[in-house]
């Protein structure tokens, strides 16, 4: 009579340890980004926003403007065939102050910063400034 051997194989074992690895991969890449990936995210995409305009502005000898409005953000200044986007990726940023950034035409502009913030958050908020020269970059602010 054969005898059987009660138990799992190694090859058994290995389909459901990749498994459950696969799962828990899956799952957290589907849980939604942290209030800090959100902050950095929009600050990175206004910083990129603002040298894409202040190019423009030179490009077009233009003066151009940027200005947070209500839930959003305004250029002004910029040709009609050139559309920015107007609308944070999350409904919940500040911004201060809420003075107007100057984005050129000159190549040289004077030195600006603004601070975003996530509403009731208790994140450092990020900074984004420009010396004049140097184009806008996201900075950590001390808390």
């Amino acid at each position: 009579m054969p005898s059987f051997q009660k138990g799992f194989t190694l090859l058994e074992l290995l389909v459901v340890i990749s498994l459950m690895a696969l799962a828990t991969a899956g799952i957290s890449l589907s849980l939604r980004d942290s209030g800090e990936q959100q902050l950095e995210r929009e600050a990175q995409r206004l910083a990129t926003l603002l040298e894409s305009a202040r190019a423009q502005a030179r490009t077009n000898g233009s003066l151009v403007t940027w200005r947070p409005v209500g839930q959003g953000f305004r250029f002004e200044g910029l040709p009609k065939h050139v559309t920015m986007p107007t609308q944070w990726l999350q409904a919940v940023v500040q911004v201060q102050p809420v003075t107007p950034l100057v984005l050129g035409p000159e190549p040289l502009i004077p030195a600006q910063s603004i601070t975003l913030s996530l509403s009731q958050s208790s994140l450092a908020p990020l900074r984004i400034a420009t010396d004049g020269l140097r184009p806008f970059t996201v900075q950590t602010t001390s808390p």
